[in-house]
């Protein structure tokens, strides 16, 4: 395959960053635009990454300073409201035996690692812009930045998130569906007791949970009903958080003293989207959150995401030609895996803010953790 062709990532989060990478070690000219001043290095609390998803970091060649900035654990708790421990379970490892089952990280530390491997990768990158108008022939794509700049790519990989303008662009209609279900995060400093995620379901809150990011800190979160976002006043954001939260014992009385910055506090509605037929329109490729998304039940946002960035990234760099045939491919190789785990998230929220009872919930997500096991 010609190492003239190039690419063009719009978007710098978890699937752009990967799949630039991915695509400049295979020697292909990529470009990468977001939107984002400061490429979004600092938003966000913490983020939970299973095992599937730390397979692909290993291969993207940032393992090692995830496993060093992050807190690996293999187990997850149940806990009644009060912090009395129910069960604690053994996570299964989705990423292989050599692999822990989850790393909890700070968001900011793991986007600051990725942006790193962007740079060392030699793409040219650009922030603070981003496509105003898309025109396709067929050997290509034409992109007008808002800057006033332009210029000529082989393909387009549309990275740019839920609110994909580019999905809209190219005459996808497919739109996030609220779940009906929100959630409360905010990073803290870690007790010394805490060395993996436990969850607490009832009390004033859906869920209640926390996840290790380090050797000191936390990110915490309660999940409820969602919210007018107009009706929550932002200077309110700790103490909305901190009402719910102190109604959980154990842990939590430790971790509850440090919600007091409004700042500090992300306030974030549950979405389901996935794009149905394919992920592309000519030349013009969905990745990560601009093709599907799912609450956060399974914390598999991330990893789905990862794992489009890999498997797009494997086909692009072992075909001669890039045409239709190739991008349905990458659409029929990931629908199912992702469909499975939108559907298994769905319903596990479904469980908790319904009552849903009609199917085996449990069951699910063990095929689902199971399915995850296998190659992307």
């Amino acid at each position: 395959m010609s190492t003239t062709r190039t690419v063009l990532v719009i978007g710098g989060g978890a699937a752009g960053n990967a799949v630039t990478v991915l695509l400049r070690r295979a020697g292909l000219r990529v470009e990468l635009v977001e939107a984002k001043d400061d490429w979004n290095a600092t938003a966000g609390s913490g983020i939970t990454l299973q095992g599937n998803a730390l397979r692909v970091l290993r291969a993207l060649g940032v393992w090692e300073r995830v496993a060093q900035a992050g807190f690996a654990f293999d187990s997850a708790g149940l806990t009644a409201p009060d912090g009395t421990v129910l069960h604690v379970a053994r996570d299964l490892r989705t990423g292989g035996d050599d692999l822990p089952a989850t790393v909890g990280i700070e968001r900011p530390r793991l986007q600051r690692i990725l942006i790193d491997a962007v740079r060392a990768s030699g793409a040219d990158v650009r922030l603070g812009t981003r496509p105003e108008a898309l025109e396709q022939d067929g050997d290509g794509v034409r992109v007008r930045f808002g800057d006033g700049t332009e210029g000529r790519y082989d393909l387009v990989i549309a990275a740019d998130g839920l609110g994909s303008a580019t999905r809209t662009a190219i005459g996808i209609t497919d739109k996030p569906e609220p779940t009906g279900m929100a959630v409360w995060r905010v990073a803290a400093p870690r007790p010394a007791g805490v060395v993996r995620t436990d969850l607490a379901y009832g009390g004033p809150a859906y869920i209640a949970g926390y996840c290790p990011t380090g050797d000191t800190t936390l990110y915490a979160y309660v999940a409820e009903d969602s919210r007018d976002r107009a009706s929550i006043p932002p200077e309110t954001y700790a103490d909305e958080m901190r009402r719910l939260a102190s109604a959980y014992g154990g842990h939590w009385t430790e971790i509850v003293p440090h919600i007091t910055d409004p700042a500090k506090v992300n306030y974030t509605w549950f979405d389901r989207l996935l794009v149905e037929g394919s992920w592309h329109r000519g030349r013009v490729v969905l990745a990560g959150d601009a093709a599907h998304c799912c609450p956060p039940t399974l914390a598999q946002g991330a990893a789905m995401s990862l794992e489009d960035a890999l498997v797009l990234a494997e086909l692009l760099t072992g075909a001669d030609e890039w045409d239709d045939a190739l991008l349905r491919a990458y659409y029929e190789r990931r629908v199912p895996r992702v469909r499975a785990v939108v559907e298994a998230s769905v319903l596990l929220g479904r469980w908790q803010l319904d009552g849903v009872r009609d199917a085996d919930v449990p069951g699910l997500m063990g095929r689902t953790m199971s399915l995850l096991r296998e190659e992307p």
